[in-house]
């Protein structure tokens, strides 16, 4: 009890007065749950609000409105001071690495609104520490879902700070043969195309994505892999 009170007493003060405006707040929660957005009534615990952060922090960032219910209802925060302490506790004890959050008050009239901006992460993946194991989450749509093998590989590439290269042999001329027909593809199919292992499939397709040729996205729960609009 000592040591939570202690630390709680270190991030009293990371909470700052938002400029936002009551009809400011309504416009965002307008725009619904999505990427960008997420709603929360309350924060249960540091793992559920740690969960939240993680996957922005290993996409594109996003914001976090807590005291707002699923249906967009201004139900409010009663003691901003606890979810403060929670919040502060996910990103400092649950994200590996630490996730450089601001947290905000949006006053409201009668009911106080806490939104959390997380960035987007410059070092990835940002890990989630587990009872077991730790996990790397995403955000797509509204969900957090689980970084498949493939998304961890490309973040570990895209924060490399050496440059990622391809050759252009037999396999990628595939690849772009069936692209050019057919648009997408997946790693399965990619295999049976080369005849090779999925594992090895993977490997060709991640370097792509890292090199820019490729883009990955995620139709019905499988990610699927296209032509990048940069490398158009």
């Amino acid at each position: 009890m000592k040591d939570e009170y202690s630390q709680y007493l270190q991030h009293q003060n990371s909470v700052r007065i938002s400029d936002m405006s009551k009809r400011d707040l309504i416009n965002l929660i307008n725009m619904g749950e999505g990427t960008f957005l997420e709603f929360k009534k309350t924060i249960a615990s540091p793992d559920k609000i740690a969960r939240e952060i993680a996957a922005f922090a290993n996409t594109s960032g996003g914001n976090i409105l807590i005291g707002i219910e699923d249906n967009g209802y201004i139900d409010g925060v009663e003691n901003y001071m606890e979810e403060e302490f929670y919040i502060n506790q996910a990103v400092e004890e649950l994200c590996i690495p630490m996730v450089k959050i601001e947290i905000e008050l949006i006053h409201t009239g009668k009911k106080d609104v806490l939104m959390v901006k997380v960035p987007e992460a410059e070092n990835k993946p940002i890990y989630l520490k587990g009872k077991k194991k730790r996990k790397v989450l995403i955000r797509i749509d509204d969900e957090n879902v689980e970084a498949s093998d493939e998304r961890i590989a490309i973040m570990k590439n895209n924060s490399s700070s050496s440059g990622v290269t391809f050759e252009y042999g037999p396999n990628e001329q595939s690849l772009f043969r069936f692209l050019n027909e057919y648009s997408d593809i997946t790693v399965e199919r990619f295999s049976t195309l080369i005849h090779v292992t999925t594992y090895r499939a993977s490997k060709i397709l991640v370097t792509l994505v890292s090199a820019g040729v490729l883009d990955v996205y995620v139709k019905d729960g499988v990610e699927h892999y296209t032509f990048s609009n940069k490398s158009a």
